[in-house]
């Protein structure tokens, strides 16, 4: 498999929209969760990523910066390229990223079948499991408190 490039991308360019549409395709259509908890505010703030593999955006998510921490959200890969590290990938580009601009505590809400997936990258799942678009999900950091 090709090794997927990783770009960051404004808010709304056109491989933004793209990051949009699979988001949709994954997360409203696949996981059926409600189109209107899908799009929110921070997606006008958000730094974005988009994972490209030959000339097709196949992943995405976005970085949050918060006070306390940047939250990691909306980790998304096109069904056809998952198991290929895609998602491996994007999450240790947005790692890189954020301690490059001095983030180091980093948090994410994690679907509960993925927890394994993110422990392998230095989450700790903490707290009680929680509804989040209609699946149990777990908080996770990377940091102690």
């Amino acid at each position: 498999m090709t090794t997927p490039v990783i770009l960051q991308v404004p808010p709304f360019s056109a491989l933004c929209n793209a990051a949009f549409a699979l988001r949709r395709e994954v997360f409203v259509w696949e996981q059926k969760v409600p189109e209107e908890d899908e799009h929110d505010a921070h997606d006008l703030t958000a730094t974005h990523f988009v994972a490209i593999v030959e000339g097709e955006v196949v992943g995405t998510l976005r970085l949050i910066a918060r006070p306390e921490h940047t939250k990691i959200g909306r980790v998304a890969v096109r069904q056809h390229w998952r198991g290929h590290g895609i998602a491996r990938t994007m999450m240790r580009a947005a790692i890189e990223h954020a301690r490059a601009r001095g983030q180091e505590r980093l948090y994410l809400a994690a679907q509960s079948d993925k927890l394994a997936f993110y422990e392998k990258l230095g989450f700790v799942a903490y707290g009680d499991e929680f509804p989040d678009g209609g699946m149990p999900h777990r908080a996770m950091r990377n940091y102690d408190l």
